[in-house]
């Protein structure tokens, strides 16, 4: 930090950060990095798990040829664990809104670190909640921060209340079901989904989908997949945590 202004607090203890308000996305981003885990040097290129030398990726959809995965490959900020993983349920569970402001903080931060990754975006679109999800809809209040934190407007996100990609009602989730059931719910999730935008806005464009949590892919797939079908050239996908996948 410059001399005479005090060091961040550290994730996760951004409400009492001198910086909570004024934070820039950058700051908050290199200051989340020194305390959440990162995504293994050694991961796979498809969904970011982490992956020995020269082994191949566990996860079945990256063996998928791109066309039936959907997705081109999934990045991911951190790994879904100790705080990131608490903060995340506060947001999505209890509504504490003032995590979406970070998390939107995180995903600018992200992108500004890798323009590799970000070349050739046309829209960065959050994978949508429903329309009235209670206690909050996480993704549009994390899309909307992120928005609002990219201050010159460098990455192609859309302002609040303009989201390209809506769902109109809500669908069965996935939480603590079967594998059967999770695919189910995911096929449902991207079947209630509507693009807002022009239909010229995804004919053979490349899309960013940002979600907050990564596990299997099951739902980004078929997202994905609905995506490609309206007209999407290629389709990625960025998450604040990617959970380690376990078989």
């Amino acid at each position: 930090m410059t001399t005479g202004l005090p060091d961040p607090a550290g994730f996760p203890n951004c409400p009492v950060c001198a910086y909570v308000v004024t934070g820039t996305a950058r700051l908050c981003s290199d200051c989340a990095g020194r305390t959440l885990q990162p995504v293994a040097d050694s991961h796979c290129q498809v969904c970011s798990q982490a992956v020995a030398p020269g082994r191949q990726c566990g996860n079945r959809l990256c063996a998928l040829p791109e066309a039936e995965r959907g997705f081109s490959r999934v990045d991911a900020v951190a790994v879904y664990s100790g705080a990131l993983r608490d903060k995340i349920h506060r947001l999505k569970y209890d509504g504490a809104y003032g995590w979406a402001v970070i998390f939107g903080r995180l995903l600018v931060g992200w992108m500004e670190s890798h323009p590799e990754q970000m070349r050739g975006v046309d829209h960065v679109v959050g994978n949508p909640t429903a329309v009235g999800r209670q206690p909050i809809q996480h993704i549009e209040a994390i899309m909307d921060a992120a928005y609002t934190e990219d201050v010159t407007h460098a990455f192609p996100l859309s302002p609040p209340g303009a989201h390209r990609l809506i769902k109109g009602t809500e669908t069965p989730r996935s939480a603590n079901k079967s594998l059967d059931d999770k695919r189910a719910a995911a096929a449902a999730h991207a079947a209630a989904l509507t693009w807002a935008g022009h239909t010229g806005d995804i004919k053979g464009r490349t899309l960013l989908l940002v979600d907050d949590v990564f596990t299997s892919g099951s739902q980004l797939q078929h997202v994905a997949l609905r995506l490609r079908a309206s007209g999407a050239a290629d389709v990625r996908g960025l998450v604040l945590a990617r959970v380690p996948w376990s078989g």
